[in-house]
C-alpha cells in the first residue's frame, strides 16, 4: 500500500482518531474547551461513519455537532450563572426519565436504520446512538454518572469499528473505556475541591 493509498483508505479515520484523543483529554481535565473539539470531530465523523455503513453513527454525529454548542453553553454560563456549572451527581429524579428516554431512542433508531438503510449492525448502531444521547446529555449538565454511560459505549462501539474495518478508530475507543475509568475518579477529586 502506498501512502497515497493509505491516507486515501485511513486518513479521515486518522484525523478523527487524533482529534478524539484531544476531545478526551480536554474531558478528563473538564476543560471547556473540549466543546470546541466536539464540534469539529463529528461534522468529520459524518462523513467517516457513512462510508463505513454506520448510519446510525453518522446521523449521531450531526446531532453531536449541535449538541457541542448547547454543551458550551451549558458549561458556561450554568443555570443564567457568571459562573461555570460545577461537576455533580446526576438527580435520582432524572433516572426515569433518562431512561425512558434511552429506550425510545433505541426503539426509534433502530427502527430508522432497519426500515431506510442497509445496515447491518441496526442493534448495537441503535444501541450506542441511544444511550450517546443520554450520555451527551449528562455531560453537557456535568454529571459524574456521565462516565458511565461512555464506558459502555466505548466497549460497544470499540467492538463495532473493529467489525466496520476502522482500525484506529475502534482503538480510540478502547482509549476511551481506559480513560473514562480515570476520568471518573479525576471528576470525583475535582467535585470534592470544588466544595
Amino acid at each position: 500500500m502506498t501512502v497515497m493509498e493509505f491516507v486515501s483508505t485511513y486518513g479521515l479515520d486518522l484525523l478523527t482518531t487524533v482529534l478524539g484523543l484531544i476531545y478526551i483529554w480536554l474531558e478528563y481535565r473538564a476543560s471547556i474547551w473540549l466543546w470546541m473539539v466536539g464540534i469539529i470531530m463529528p461534522a468529520l465523523d459524518i462523513v467517516l461513519y457513512w462510508q463505513h455503513g454506520l448510519y446510525g453513527d453518522s446521523g449521531m454525529a450531526c446531532y453531536y455537532t449541535a449538541a457541542a454548542i448547547y454543551g458550551y453553553i451549558v458549561w458556561k454560563w450554568g443555570k443564567g450563572e457568571k459562573h461555570e456549572l460545577p461537576i455533580t451527581h446526576m438527580p435520582l429524579r432524572h433516572y426515569l426519565p433518562a431512561t425512558l428516554f434511552f429506550a425510545g431512542a433505541w426503539a426509534a433508531t433502530y427502527y430508522i436504520l432497519t426500515r431506510w438503510t442497509n445496515s447491518t449492525v441496526p442493534v448495537l448502531d441503535s444501541f450506542t446512538n441511544a444511550l450517546s444521547f443520554v450520555g451527551l446529555w449528562a455531560l453537557a449538565r456535568k454529571y459524574m454518572e456521565q462516565w458511565f454511560f461512555w464506558i459502555v459505549v466505548d466497549v460497544v462501539c470499540c467492538m463495532l469499528y473493529i467489525q466496520k474495518g476502522i482500525p484506529f478508530k475502534a482503538g480510540l475507543y478502547g482509549l476511551y473505556v481506559i480513560i473514562a475509568v480515570a476520568g471518573y475518579y479525576k471528576w470525583k477529586k475535582m467535585a470534592a475541591q470544588e466544595v
